[in-house]
């Protein structure tokens, strides 16, 4: 069988390489396809000047190589085939002609030549950022349809370098460093590490021409030694495990050009002091057998003691478990060896710590963009790809690796090409509240792709958005109607409600304001300083009032009695601040109200260290003359007579307690103003509480105060702290 196309890329070396891995029929169907290709390409260039036809043979054996099914590579040769400016329905006549898989392979693929076009095209400078790159990822797998659509999108990038690279045309700046911020990543996070190598190495070929030559020829110095060395220490190492009983898969890793530069740059080396230039992996069966092999290691060649981690038994923080050692030959040339098991290579492989993760981060360890979310689909795709490659499935096996899993957002640009991450079901209004709040607020319509749109539309991803926004103004209520669909993100939905709550604040103090200056104006006091009367009033400024007057929290009649004249008050003293003991007070009546137990008629005393009350935990200590002394049970006085005769503690409990009061210690601290102690005894006064004590300190414009007073129970005692904390100044509280 030999293709029937004229044009001689089309050759049979080209359909051989094409139809990699297809059975008869499959070639069969590629052949047509190849033939209505050529003849649909004529003569036409890309805009780079590489031929159509050339690009796609490129693209086809490419994807030959990756062991796509079949539709993949005639959707490739279709999607080559077509010009830039298809009429629209060229979608039916694919369809019809090659089935509706193809058809929407050629319509995720030119969606996501679209979105590298308008990206490129970008006059924002932002959108080359770290945070952007990340976010153009996320896109570019979020807009294909399927695994197969990405694969055609980074072989195309690949043949792309590949062809600059043969006819010694130099890309645009911004092809080769795409190449290497976007899409060489992603082939690694995919797995797909032929193409990410290649595209790192052409990319930085185009970007660094100094650089690459000055490696290259290093490497190419020492390649016939360095390929014999790794030769003959594999064949010494797989004699030497098998000797031992230890079963082991063992290979080299060879190190490409940019990888090399990135290690140098990154880590301050030189060429000559990167010791993993030769490097060789070993894969054993348990963790015992990676110690063992690593005993053995140590035996054929010495080891550099300072280059030796154990991941194993202290795994990284994300998880990466590996045993890594530098050893020297015989001439002292160092090379690296990696040891793990097969359980630990696919973690390293498919779960959190991904080679990408630590290539990814940089000179100074600073973290990958990405989420664990994120992270985690890859790591199913990138699972699904190792499958791929481990099962040989006769015929023409389905390859749909369905990412419905990345629906939950949708990723869209702004006209200047940055990416905009949005929930799933986002709209117009979604993406402006995004971009900006204000213009959230003044937004009043909508472009997408160059098309008017309703605000509630539901955006795709891969969309350009422009919003059409008013000179000034707010949000709709409408806005916030979950029925009528115009918000889907929280974020978004909190913005409204703000600026709502905001406008009604502000007619709150207007309300208020009007209120308070027709009590003014009543009281012939409109040149009152506001900010002095809100004070008075007990206001932190004239806005408080305003508003609390407008709920009726405040009523401006009280305003008047502001401006009163002040009527003199004597002056309180502590002297009389306190009183004589009531006739009913413990302290007067020598009635403890304390029983002891197991005992009759004993004589009881309430300490005065912590002024014990009904319901307190109360410990009796037997004194020496003076009966029983009766602490509280958390007295640090009483831990300390506990733990000097612990002979001498005795169980007391409360008994008739109704018609007695207890004096308390109760502490205040209070910035020092005139008046804090007649608001203080007021408090006492108002709630019938008898104060038989005070002691009064102030020092730098503090007042420390201590209080005795009578209580009944502990529900009159914490009443009296809740009134104390209200009174103002005061910033502290409690029973002493």
């Amino acid at each position: 069988m030999s293709p029937t196309a004229t044009t001689p890329i089309f050759d049979d070396t080209w359909f051989r390489l094409a139809c990699r891995d297809l059975p008869l029929r499959a070639c069969d169907r590629l052949l047509a396809a190849s033939a209505w290709a050529q003849s649909q390409m004529g003569d036409r260039t890309l805009p780079s000047g590489e031929p159509v036809a050339e690009h796609a043979a490129g693209l086809v054996t490419l994807l030959a190589s990756l062991q796509v099914d079949l539709p993949t590579r005639i959707a490739a040769l279709v999607a080559s085939a077509l010009p830039e400016d298809a009429p629209p329905t060229w979608r039916e006549g694919i369809s019809e002609r090659f089935g509706e898989d193809v058809a929407r392979l050629v319509t995720g693929y030119r969606g996501l030549l679209r979105l590298g076009a308008v990206t490129r095209d970008a006059s924002d400078a932002s959108a080359g950022g770290g945070a952007q790159t990340e976010m153009l990822r996320k896109m570019l797998l979020a807009m294909a349809a399927d695994l197969r659509i990405v694969f055609m999108r980074l072989a195309s990038r690949l043949q792309t370098l590949r062809w600059h690279a043969l006819t010694k045309i130099a890309p645009l700046d911004a092809v080769a460093t795409e190449a290497l911020e976007l899409y060489a990543p992603l082939a690694s996070r995919l797995g797909i590490w032929q193409v990410k190598w290649e595209m790192e190495d052409l990319a930085f070929r185009f970007l660094e021409p100094i650089e690459y030559k000055r490696i290259a020829k290093l490497l190419e110095e020492k390649r016939v030694e360095r390929e014999a060395f790794i030769s003959d220490t594999l064949a010494r190492l797989q004699d030497s495990l098998a000797a031992e009983g230890i079963n082991a898969e063992v290979s080299g890793r060879p190190k490409h050009i940019y990888s090399i530069w990135n290690k140098m740059r990154n880590k301050g080396l030189a060429f000559t002091d990167l010791y993993d230039l030769r490097a060789v992996r070993i894969i054993v069966e348990d963790i015992r057998s990676c110690y063992a092999a690593l005993g053995l290691v140590h035996q054929l060649w010495a080891p550099v003691l300072a280059e030796y981690d154990d991941y194993v038994s202290r795994p990284k923080a994300n998880g990466y478990r590996s045993l890594h050692t530098v050893v020297a030959d015989d001439a002292g040339r160092p090379f690296e060896v990696q040891i793990r098991t097969r359980e630990m290579h696919e973690f390293a492989e498919f779960g959190v710590a991904a080679h990408w993760r630590y290539k990814e981060a940089g000179a100074h360890g600073s973290k990958a963009v990405a989420d664990g979310e994120y992270d985690r689909r890859l790591g199913w795709i990138r699972q699904l790809l190792a499958w791929k490659s481990d099962v040989h499935v006769e015929g023409e096996a389905n390859e749909d690796m369905d990412l419905s899993s990345l629906d939950d957002r949708v990723y869209v640009l702004t006209p200047q090409a940055r990416v905009v991450e949005l929930p799933s079901g986002a709209t117009p209004v979604d993406f402006a509240y995004q971009v900006h709040t204000d213009l959230g607020h003044r937004c009043r319509g909508a472009r997408v792709d160059g098309q008017m749109v309703s605000l509630n539309s539901r955006l795709a991803t891969g969309q350009t958005v422009e919003i059409i926004a008013a000179k000034a103004g707010g949000p709709s209520r409408d806005w916030l109607n979950p029925q009528l669909g115009y918000l889907a993100s929280h974020r978004s939905r909190a913005k409204v409600r703000q600026w709502f709550n905001a406008i009604e604040m502000q007619q709150r103090i207007s309300q208020g304001q009007t209120l308070v200056e027709k009590e003014l104006q009543r009281l012939g006091k409109t040149a009152a300083n506001l900010e002095n009367l809100s004070g008075q009033l007990g206001f932190a400024c004239p806005e408080d009032l305003y508003v609390a007057v407008s709920k009726e929290e405040f009523s401006v009649r009280q305003i008047e009695n502001a401006f009163a004249a002040p009527v003199a008050e004597p002056e309180v003293t502590p002297e009389s601040v306190a009183r004589e003991s009531r006739a009913d007070s413990v302290a007067r009546s020598g009635k403890s109200g304390v029983l002891v137990v197991g005992v009759d008629s004993l004589l009881t005393q309430l300490a005065k260290c912590c002024r014990p009350a009904p319901p307190d935990d109360i410990q009796g200590f037997v004194t020496k003359g003076r009966g029983v002394s009766i602490h509280r049970a958390d007295c640090p006085s009483m831990a300390a007579l506990v733990e000097r005769h612990p002979e001498r503690v005795i169980d007391v409990t409360w008994g008739d307690t109704q018609d007695a009061v207890y004096p308390v210690d109760i502490f205040v601290q209070s910035g020092d103003r005139a008046g804090l102690l007649r608001d203080i005894s007021d408090v006492f006064a108002r709630l019938r509480i008898n104060v038989v004590g005070v002691n009064t300190q102030s020092k730098q414009q503090v007042a420390r105060m201590l209080f005795t007073a009578e209580v009944s129970n502990s529900q009159q005692l914490h009443k009296a702290l809740l009134a104390l904390r209200e009174v103002a100044g005061v910033t502290e509280v409690s029973r002493r």
